[in-house]
């Protein structure tokens, strides 16, 4: 055995064999994982659009089955959620299949031997905005939109100009 020193008390765990630390990695940021394609990623978990669906409609039978006010109530927050969620990978791969398509148009551009354009974040903007309006318009939903805008817009006017106290 190991002589110790008499002037320092022996641990009660003496360690014997050094223990390799066990080294933890977040695939996330690690290189060993690869490099993250989201077109790849959308490809590859498809399946589990289907099993949220289904999760989904499950969670609506429940929802028309509870009497429990307190049950009832979660329930439909967790519907919101994944409505939420859903809206969101929607906006999501429209985003990402707009950018593709003008990706796909600069090529072409470039082929023909034209100078490649880059639109700026505020030029993708108008473009986005205008593909909003054409949707609100072909879905009959322009005008309430408009009104809430108006609305909103009126609230913060309201807002900046002096009040009747101030006077």
């Amino acid at each position: 055995p190991l002589e110790m020193s008499a002037k320092k008390p022996v641990p009660f765990l003496r360690q014997v064999v050094p223990v390799r630390k066990k080294v933890q990695r977040d695939p996330r940021f690690d290189d060993l994982s690869g490099e993250y394609k989201p077109e790849i990623f959308m490809k590859t978990y498809s399946f589990l659009d289907s099993i949220k669906k289904q999760e989904k409609e499950m969670v609506q039978k429940q929802l028309k089955k509870c009497r429990n006010m307190e049950q009832k109530e979660k329930l439909q927050r967790l519907l919101n959620r994944m409505t939420q969620q859903e809206q969101a990978q929607k906006k999501q791969q429209k985003l990402r299949e707009r950018e593709l398509s003008l990706k796909r148009h600069q090529r072409e551009l470039a082929k023909q031997g034209k100078k490649p354009f880059f639109l700026k974040k505020s030029e993708k903007r108008k473009l986005e905005l205008a593909e909003k309006y054409a949707e609100l318009k072909r879905s009959g939903k322009l005008e309430s939109f408009l009104n809430k805008k108006r609305k909103r817009n009126a609230i913060k006017d309201k807002r900046h100009l002096p009040s009747q106290k101030n006077l």
